[in-house]
């Protein structure tokens, strides 16, 4: 259901932008379903009322509604962005100026995402910085992150809405150090403090949680009414940003034409209010798992999308279950409880995905297309997705801004992380299968048994991430999809904890989980803590184990020990041998 492109001056009644596209929707079977959604939000101002921040659209409870009301500042966020452009690019360049080669964004969740979405998207601009990101506790991931870069010419940012996140604090733990190191060798450099390779981005007040946050070269301070997820285009993504050069005019323009395109009153044609109906009605209605389909250049949305979409609706038992970088499948591995979209680059690389989803929509699968006419367009597609969920959230009956199952895995690994400030000893208690065990393919096989039909089968790994093991999950994650004809999702630990932890614990109940931990043969002290980087995350681990099974979930863990690779090389095996055991059974 395709509308011509819009003129340009929006009001809540005309159409608004000519570089704004409706989803194109092909529904099948929920059609009817989707109309109904239209003419309630029509005739109840859905649109009118997300703008005018009329919280009843999600909650008459004056509590609740109070607490919506001071998430709402995501809506302002492109209008004060484009103020902000002349001071960020100031800044920007000044960073360059000033001798530093590469910027390291310490930050989890949505501190993290929308960088790596921008970097991912765009690399660096000649003469500009080089960015990475780091949100894995591993000491791996933190060494390979950290360790081949010079400390001095390194700008490390310090993303912590709270100021009080465990990661970013233990990362600028690791970063002072080195700093300050570095600097007793060398006597003479254009700085002497260790504040001066460090700027943090968080909300006001809530600085004075971050060590040495007085010395810092920089703090900027986001407006407190924006929520993590929620945050692509404040501080948290346009810092990075223009520190890898993107220009931020453009970005930030096709932000504020969507937004303007989002305030359109009939819901048909509403690019984001369209979308929010779509999948809201798709996943009450069973098609809960929203499988992403984007071409190659622009692959990396999927990940911000993911945490959107499953903090914002995953919980009081409902949600919308994203589904990233799965492999694609033939139209039969897929099951009746999805829904697909389909994102495309114009002239970009689809990579097979246009024929899959024709297959699939011939299939009878819903299928929204989605177009997108240039990668700096991704700044107006975060606000159709901020808009759509929000609006999904009123058709689920939940609020989307809030996230309260979050606390549940943190509190179990400050239980643990405890002890070791005790001097107690830290080993872990969970039970564990390891890949060499002749057993492995008959636990598989019984894990597999506990699932549901409807099931989402999920790849939990406490490791440090790298393409080798992308690539064999991804292998795992076929495996299982066509075995199975289950949704599978995959995450990287203590990361996923702050995209799909809340979905896990307090979305739809078919979560089944396997979980991955390992050795850490070179582990890494946390300077001036009681415990090391190896120790948190196997605390983080264990935290999330039992924040899982308390809610009666299955899930299993497999310690892989000190060569994760080999032991992933045997787990594909184990899965093998366990899903042909299922089929003689």
């Amino acid at each position: 259901m395709q509308v011509p492109d819009y003129a340009s001056e929006a009001t809540m009644t005309d159409p608004v932008s000519s570089a704004v596209q409706l989803p194109d929707l092909a529904l099948g079977a929920a059609e009817a379903a989707y109309e109904a959604a239209v003419d309630q939000a029509r005739d109840g101002e859905w649109a009118r009322r997300l703008f005018d921040r009329d919280v009843s659209v999600w909650s008459t409870d004056p509590e609740v509604g109070r607490a919506i009301a001071e998430r709402l500042g995501w809506l302002d966020a492109p209008t004060d962005a484009a103020d902000d452009i002349p001071a960020l690019e100031g800044f920007g360049d000044g960073i360059v100026d000033a001798g530093f080669t590469t910027a390291v964004v310490a930050g989890m969740g949505g501190s993290s995402l929308a960088p790596d979405v921008l970097h991912r998207t765009f690399g660096t601009s000649e003469g500009y910085l080089d960015l990475r990101v780091l949100d894995s506790t591993d000491p791996a991931a933190v060494a390979a992150t950290l360790d081949d870069l010079d400390p001095l010419r390194t700008l490390v940012i310090i993303a912590s809405k709270s100021g009080t996140t465990v990661e970013p604090n233990a990362f600028l733990a690791d970063a002072w150090h080195r700093v300050e190191e570095a600097l007793d060798r060398v006597k003479h450099h254009v700085y002497d403090r260790p504040g001066a390779a460090f700027v943090a981005i968080t909300d006001p007040g809530k600085s004075e949680a971050i060590a040495h946050h007085d010395e810092f070269r920089e703090i900027f301070l986001n407006d407190p009414h924006v929520g993590g997820r929620y945050s692509a285009l404040t501080y948290v993504g346009l810092v990075p940003a223009s520190l890898i050069g993107i220009d931020l005019d453009p970005l930030v323009e096709s932000a504020n034409v969507m937004l303007a395109a989002c305030r359109q009153a009939d819901p048909a044609t509403n690019p984001g209010v369209s979308l929010g109906l779509a999948i809201g009605t798709l996943a009450r209605d069973g098609r809960d798992k929203l499988t992403f389909l984007p071409d190659d250049e622009i692959s990396s949305f999927g990940a911000w999308a993911e945490q959107l979409l499953a903090e914002s609706t995953g919980k009081h038992g409902v949600g919308i279950v994203p589904i990233d970088l799965e492999p694609l499948g033939a139209p039969e591995s897929y099951g009746q409880d999805r829904a697909f979209v389909r994102i495309s680059l114009e002239d970009g690389t689809d990579g097979g995905r246009d024929e899959l989803a024709d297959a699939l929509e011939e299939a009878g699968h819903p299928v929204i297309r989605i177009s997108v006419a240039d990668p700096i367009d991704l700044g107006g597609e975060f606000v159709r997705w901020e808009v759509a969920v929000a609006i999904a959230g009123i058709v689920l009956g939940i609020d989307p801004f809030d996230q309260p199952n979050v606390e549940e895995a943190k509190q179990l690994t400050r239980d643990v992380l405890a002890r070791a400030e005790r001097g107690e000893p830290m080993a872990s208690n969970v039970p564990a299968v390891r890949p060499d065990d002749p057993d492995l393919a008959n636990r598989l096989r019984d894990h597999l048994s506990r699932r549901q039909p409807n099931a989402y089968l999920a790849l939990q790994a406490f490791i440090a991430p790298t393409e080798a093991r992308d690539a064999a999950m991804a292998r795992i994650r076929a495996r299982l999809r066509d075995a199975t004809r289950n949704a599978t999702t995959a995450g990287y630990g203590p990361r996923f904890l702050h995209s799909t932890g809340q979905l896990h614990k307090g979305g739809p109940p078919s979560g089944w989980f396997l979980q991955f931990t390992a050795d850490h043969p070179q582990d890494r002290q946390i300077p001036g803590w009681p415990y090391t980087f190896g120790r948190l995350i196997d605390a983080q681990a264990d935290g999330d184990h039992a924040a899982i099974a308390s809610h009666d979930l299955p899930i299993l863990r497999v310690h892989l020990g000190p060569d994760p690779d080999a032991a992933l090389a045997a787990m594909e095996r184990a899965i093998d041998a366990a899903l042909e055991r299922m089929t003689e059974g």
